[in-house]
């Protein structure tokens, strides 16, 4: 038996099955740069977001923020309604990937950062995810790539030894904490080179 025998695949989900920007919502709402950089540097960083995926609820954060940033009160509401606006649709080539992985049989997972009830509105929309066979959301297990301990309980739920899982994500500390666990890896870049690996796997 080959040691690095591959039983199933996790993927990551932004940046790697989707687009993930948040300028994008923001520049809707504002033809300032200087206001729409600090919008997303600042008031609503991918930082502060972390939080929101790591399970603080949505009026929580909101509060704090419209109380430290009461001018930009538009882009904070704006945040909590329309955050779809921030995913503009599939990373080319990568749902590709995953039909060909589920066509040939192999068990489909996704570890994600994403909050609870972002998810919630997101995920009914998007048929992909009904090729994946458990999905572990940080949001709602209240744990965020790239604490340890969401890797363990995803080996749990997913039922495969981390060893026989291969994690895809595109961020390097994410991937470093899943090598850490005892998973094979793979850092995404583009669908090209993820269809090279599995090819090699004998994946696809």
């Amino acid at each position: 038996m080959s040691e690095n025998r591959v039983d199933a695949v996790v993927f990551d989900v932004g940046r790697v099955l989707y687009q993930w920007e948040m300028r994008l919502l923001f520049e809707k709402l504002t033809d300032d740069p200087a206001r729409l950089t600090r919008v997303v540097d600042e008031v609503i960083s991918e930082e502060w977001h972390k939080l929101h995926d790591a399970g603080r609820p949505l009026d929580q954060l909101l509060a704090e923020r419209l109380a430290l940033y009461p001018d930009f009160e538009p882009e904070i509401r704006a945040y909590a309604t329309r955050f779809r606006e921030t995913i503009p649709g599939p990373v080319v080539g990568s749902h590709d990937l995953v039909e060909r992985l589920d066509a040939r049989g192999v068990p489909l997972f996704a570890i994600t950062n994403f909050a609870h009830d972002f998810w919630q509105e997101f995920r009914p929309r998007e048929p992909i995810f009904d090729r994946f066979r458990d999905i572990v959301v940080s949001g709602t297990e209240r744990l965020a790539k790239p604490d340890p301990a969401i890797f363990t309980l995803a080996a749990e739920r997913f039922g495969h030894e981390p060893s026989r899982m291969l994690f895809i994500d595109d961020n390097a500390d994410n991937i470093e904490s899943a090598v850490s666990c005892g998973w094979q890896v793979h850092h995404f870049t583009h669908a090209a080179s993820l269809e090279s690996d599995l090819a090699s796997r004998g994946l696809i």
